[in-house]
């Protein structure tokens, strides 16, 4: 019997097929439209790729799996159970480990949803992202605040561990507006809650209205202003901020996966444009998946796989990992950013942007409000 690695390894499947492009969304997504023999051929790809890049680590113990995209709930729910059987195949499973799986509240079919709980799915992050009717539509989104409602209340009688995704900082929304939509979710009774502040990816719908100047956001002083609203009225309610744009009631409703990805733990990454940190040879490598997903599909039938692992430098590894580990409450551990100079950190600790302790370097409330700057003077 091979020996098992004790470190442990974590599974992104990325599934692109949405029913509809949302206009702030850079994703590597695809139209779903009725692609039946292309999707039974990604499929395949996926489980032929994991089987390759499993090969790669040996036996490690499976930490967590998430089905993102894309729209995964549009994957017919036996090739969702074939992929967690193989997977747990290929990781032994120790103990019960959380297997999420994104959807929209359109896909919010009882007997669906229940297909995806009888294939293993035991965690659901659903994409609402607003329950106001006009920012739905200014967002792009296939579904009122009725449908969402419908979808949540469906999905919350299948699954006991739900979150829910919100955007804001929308045009001409008021933090008055915010709060209250705030404090609505939060009595729905998920047990967590991704709040994200809209940002114009170029590339995208919104990129291009904002280049022709149709387009305007909230400046970066209002969107510390519903940050801050954000942090308190959840924090009110019972949410603690574990991360910048996560909140959860109780340690126990956290999402692990992401927490995994945040704190260096490996990650197999399969699907197109899929992304993976994954360890051997005594060294941290990266993988990018092909994009395209005609090219993965292409790909991994000539190879049996989709990535060229690259390794990391120790100092790209550590970079990596101050800019992820800042983002959670507890901060980055001290032995994963050894080799940063960090000339500007005792500065910062001084203006109350940072904490030392003597295990963690942790982003204080004040400092998590502007994290990227603080990450860009901490690397300067």
């Amino acid at each position: 019997m091979a020996v098992l690695n004790p470190a442990p390894v974590a599974l992104y499947i990325h599934w692109p097929y949405c029913s509809r492009i949302c206009p702030y969304c850079d994703f590597n997504v695809t139209r779903d439209r009725g692609q039946t023999d292309t999707q039974q051929a990604l499929f395949e790809a996926i489980r032929a790729d994991l089987r390759t890049q499993a090969s790669w680590l040996g036996p490690r113990r499976l930490a967590s799996v998430f089905f993102g995209g894309g729209t995964p709930s549009l994957m017919k729910p036996e090739w969702v159970a074939a992929l967690i059987a193989e997977v747990k195949t290929l990781f032994p499973v120790e103990t019960d480990i959380e297997i999420t799986l994104e959807a929209n509240p359109t896909d919010a079919e009882i007997a669906r949803y229940r297909a995806f709980q009888a294939a293993g799915i035991n965690r659901l992050s659903i994409g609402i992202q607003s329950l106001d009717d006009a920012a739905l539509r200014f967002l792009g989104r296939n579904h009122s605040a009725r449908e969402a409602l419908t979808g949540l209340e469906t999905a919350l009688s299948v699954f006991e561990r739900v979150s829910l995704d919100l955007i804001y900082a929308l045009p001409e929304q008021s933090l008055e507006n915010w709060e209250a939509e705030l404090r609505r979710a939060a009595r729905l009774g998920v047990e967590h809650i991704s709040p994200y502040q809209l940002t114009i990816e170029s590339e995208t719908a919104f990129g291009r209205a904002a280049r022709r100047g149709q387009l305007r956001i909230p400046d970066p002083e209002q969107g510390e202003a519903f940050y801050d609203t954000t942090q308190s009225v959840l924090s009110e309610l019972g949410y603690e901020a574990y991360e910048v744009s996560n909140h959860a009631r109780g340690v126990a409703a956290r999402s692990q996966h992401n927490i995994n990805v945040w704190e260096g733990v490996d990650y197999v990454g399969v699907g197109p444009g899929s992304h993976g940190r994954v360890t051997f040879d005594n060294s941290r490598h990266t993988t990018v998946a092909e994009a395209d997903l005609k090219a993965y599909i292409a790909r991994v039938r000539e190879t049996g796989h989709s990535v060229t692992p690259e390794p990391l430098s120790p100092e790209e590894a550590s970079e990596e990992a101050l800019m992820l580990g800042l983002r959670l409450i507890e901060g980055v551990r001290l032995e994963r950013i050894a080799g940063l100079p960090l000339n500007k950190r005792d500065e910062l600790i001084a203006e109350g942007f940072l904490e030392l302790t003597p295990q963690r370097l942790r982003a204080t409330p004040k400092g998590r409000v502007v994290l990227d700057r603080l990450l860009l003077e901490l690397l300067s």
